[in-house]
């Protein structure tokens, strides 16, 4: 069984991610901030990561810098899911090291696509 990792400090907005990718067959474990989610990545090597942008205690540009500098994580899959629409970031996003970008609201049907697609790219 495939696991993702979901960090946001939006308990709901965790939730649906974790509500959604269940009934795929995923196992999901959550982090409410960028420090549970730096914690959790290196406990549990998740074959994805799902991060929110604006996080408490460390934001998920921090969390993609530190798990970037680390060769373990090199090939996993990062997926910036935010709030975050201005002109940009998503370029911002994906320079930073994330795999992809979607901003939210997001439906549960295109979230399943993108996780799909993000776990079967080769490592």
């Amino acid at each position: 069984m495939k696991i993702v990792l979901v960090a946001d400090d939006n308990a709901a907005g965790r939730e649906l991610v974790r509500t959604v990718l269940e009934t795929c067959g995923y196992e999901i474990a959550e982090a409410a901030d960028g420090l549970e989610a730096l914690r959790a990545a290196r406990e549990l090597r998740p074959d994805l990561i799902i991060l929110d942008l604006n996080m408490p205690r460390m934001d998920g540009f921090g969390v993609i810098r530190e798990l970037r500098r680390d060769p373990e994580f090199a090939a996993i899959p990062v997926l910036a899911l935010t709030a975050n629409t201005m002109q940009g970031d998503r370029q911002h996003a994906l320079a930073a090291g994330f795999t992809d970008y979607m901003s939210k609201p997001i439906g549960p049907r295109q979230l399943r696509i993108e996780v799909e697609r993000l776990l079967q790219q080769p490592v």
